[in-house]
């Protein structure tokens, strides 16, 4: 049980975590959850948890400045990219780590030709889609990948691992995990016949995308 961080705040993530499971992101223990909580700390599930069960017993706080726990259990093993992510973007406050199972399975593909801009909501709310290759999980050098992945994107693929997506909040989070999930979908089943947006209309969406982010 946290001691030192308000209830509100515990109460906020866990129902974060519930709702992240709820919708079919993460299955039994995999993948991962956290959010900025103060300048220097971080709230992150607990390693080997399952996000559906959540409860203050199941969640950490660490340091963001360094990934060290400064309370709670033992932190998710992938604590070391979700606190490099936050110094990194300061922009971000949730880092969701997921594992849907159309976009699992293209991370398990080659990834030369895949075209991820099928429908407008990838260019618009996502953007670009980074790439970082298999690297062992919980590693060192996959949290500096993924922390270096995400200085320029918002969505990155980890080959033969799953996803990370970063946001400003919750719901923003989710809605990224949900569209590139649906667009992962589209490309498996329509398989070699998929066509993607046509460029000029992927970079006007491209350019909103930038002009609104520039505005928040």
């Amino acid at each position: 049980m946290l001691e030192r961080v308000p209830a509100d705040t515990i109460e906020r993530f866990l129902h974060a975590c519930h709702r992240v499971a709820e919708r079919g992101l993460v299955r039994c223990s995999s993948g991962n959850l956290s959010m900025r909580a103060g300048d220097d700390t971080l709230l992150v599930t607990a390693t080997r948890s399952w996000l559906s069960r959540a409860s203050a017993d199941t969640i950490s706080r660490c340091r963001i400045s360094d990934g060290a726990l400064i309370e709670g259990g033992q932190p998710s093993a992938e604590i070391g990219f979700h606190a490099g992510i936050l110094r990194t973007r300061p922009d971000v406050n949730v880092v969701l780590h997921f594992q849907t199972p159309c976009a699992t399975a293209l991370a398990c593909r080659e990834p030369r030709g895949i075209n991820y801009f099928v429908i407008p909501e990838i260019p618009f709310y996502i953007g670009p889609i980074g790439r970082v290759p298999y690297l062992a999980p919980g590693s060192a050098e996959l949290a500096r990948a993924v922390a270096g992945a995400v200085r320029d994107h918002d969505m990155v693929q980890l080959a033969n691992h799953g996803q990370v997506t970063v946001a400003r909040d919750v719901d923003h989070a989710i809605q990224n995990a949900e569209f590139f999930e649906l667009a992962c979908e589209i490309i498996v089943r329509a398989g070699s016949g998929v066509v993607p947006l046509p460029e000029k209309d992927a970079a006007a969406l491209l350019a909103l995308r930038q002009a609104a982010n520039a505005k928040v």
